[in-house]
């Protein structure tokens, strides 16, 4: 249940948020260009708070279904507009006027990326050195002739301090169906250079996370022995006698040789009475243990309230900060922002011609969770979850689409060939193809968001 309130709550403040900025960029740039602005409103439908401001008393609206947002300026073909205020009705602007203030909004959308791209790099992301675990021997990755313990330091001569930095250069490169060239080095500091042809990996395989996968790639299991570091006061481990530096050898009988066991067992135990065998001073004891019961949103699993003991270095072995100057940090940002809205933009080309499965397309539920779950791990996780949010509306809304803010500038496009705006009549038919696409794109993405809640 809290894991339910907590996507829907990071899910409004998320959406709320780049909503904002979005309808702001429109907001800002009509002002700059003299248009009287009626009413700035976030959400549709029923008014939760109205207030009204400035000389123009234009109204601040939240509605009740934040999906969306809207500027509502004086315009002569939605209503009558007195003689005097002519010169500030957005249909009297001239052309390059109106163009500007209608991309404004995706325009601010990237401008929103950046800035909480440039945030996340400033800050730094602790990320998994990218370690090769195991290679599927005959797959791609081992006919490349890449092996287990291995590190990956460059693709394409552009370095790869974590594996996270690894997964979204070969998302770019899957796309491209590039040939990649990867630079390794071996624990005895040899290094290797390895092709791979991602032509052989589909865009599905890659939109459902299994990429690595496909090349016959894991990510190196990290083992600690099973040895008590830390524990939690009134937690089942206090309670049952267990001591820092104890050593777990078996559980019920079933010996334990790593850490990664020990949770494993924990976990599918809750409430559930286990015999640990534990090596305390040299001396091996009998100890009883029952985990505690949790209940998460997919699962109940049993923890004890213990911490693993880490030897001095362990971190840093495998564990690094990506962090960057603040100058460095916004060419960065830039950058990412960049490449993440090509990628959008040709994955849904793929989509398009038949390359891309639909079934990538993510609806409100599963934005939802994803903004729940990046916003329980973190304030980095959560603005980069809502970066690349802000690059997909910014993409969208570009597209040149009816009632889309891409499908005004198409019109506008026209406007500057002929040489006088599309008539009304073909802007109402234009509106009414638009919203059958829109309504037809979301009861796609609503029925794959349902076939993954159930499926």
């Amino acid at each position: 249940m809290i894991d339910i309130l907590q996507s829907i709550v990071a899910f409004i403040v998320a959406l709320g948020v780049l909503i904002t900025f979005h309808e702001f960029g429109h907001y800002w740039i009509a002002r700059r260009c003299d248009v009287k602005i009626l009413r700035f409103s976030i959400g549709f439908g029923r008014t939760i708070y109205k207030r009204t401001f400035g000389e123009d008393k234009t109204e601040f609206v939240i509605a009740a279904l934040p999906l969306g947002g809207y500027v509502k300026m004086l315009d002569e073909r939605e209503g009558d507009v007195k003689e005097e205020d002519l010169p500030r009705s957005f249909n009297y602007k001239p052309l390059w006027q109106r163009f500007a203030i209608v991309s404004a909004g995706p325009i601010f959308n990237f401008i929103f990326a950046i800035f909480a791209y440039w945030i996340v790099f400033v800050i730094g992301v602790n990320g998994l050195k990218p370690f090769i675990g195991d290679v599927e021997p005959l797959s791609i990755s081992s006919r490349a002739g890449l092996v287990s313990g291995q590190e990956i330091i460059s693709i394409n001569n552009v370095k790869t301090p974590t594996w996270s930095t690894v997964v979204d250069a070969l998302v770019n490169y899957t796309v491209n169906a590039d040939v990649i060239n990867i630079n390794v080095i071996d624990s005895e500091g040899v290094e290797q250079n390895a092709q791979i042809d991602l032509s052989e990996i589909s865009i599905d395989e890659m939109a459902e996370g299994k990429l690595l996968e496909a090349l016959g790639l894991s990510v190196i299991k990290l083992k600690l022995a099973a040895i008590i570091g830390e524990i939690l006061p009134g937690g089942a481990a206090e309670r049952s006698g267990l001591l820092q530096n104890d050593e777990i050898i078996s559980v019920d009988g079933g010996a334990v040789t790593s850490w990664g066991e020990w949770v494993a067992i924990i976990r599918k135990s809750p409430d559930q009475m286990l015999e640990l065998a534990v090596l305390r001073g040299g001396l091996t004891m009998t100890i009883e243990i029952i985990p505690e019961r949790l209940e998460l949103e997919n699962e109940i699993i049993g923890r004890i309230g213990a911490g693993a003991y880490r030897p001095d270095g362990w971190f840093e072995s495998y564990f690094t900060l990506e962090a960057y100057s603040v100058p460095y940090a916004f060419i960065k940002a830039s950058k990412k922002t960049w490449e993440m809205s090509v990628l959008t933009l040709r994955v849904l080309g793929k989509m398009l011609v038949g390359e891309a499965s639909v079934k990538n397309l993510s609806g409100p539920i599963s934005i939802a969770k994803y903004a729940g779950q990046s916003a329980g791990i973190g304030l980095v996780a959560f603005l980069s979850f809502m970066a690349i949010v802000s690059v997909s509306l910014g993409v969208l809304n570009l597209l040149p689409v009816p009632l889309l803010d891409g499908g005004h500038l198409m019109y506008y496009l026209v406007e500057l060939v002929i040489g006088k705006p599309v008539s009304e009549a073909m802007q109402i038919l234009g509106q009414q193809v638009g919203l059958v696409l829109l309504l037809g794109l979301m009861s796609i993405a609503i029925f794959n968001d349902i076939t993954r809640l159930f499926g």
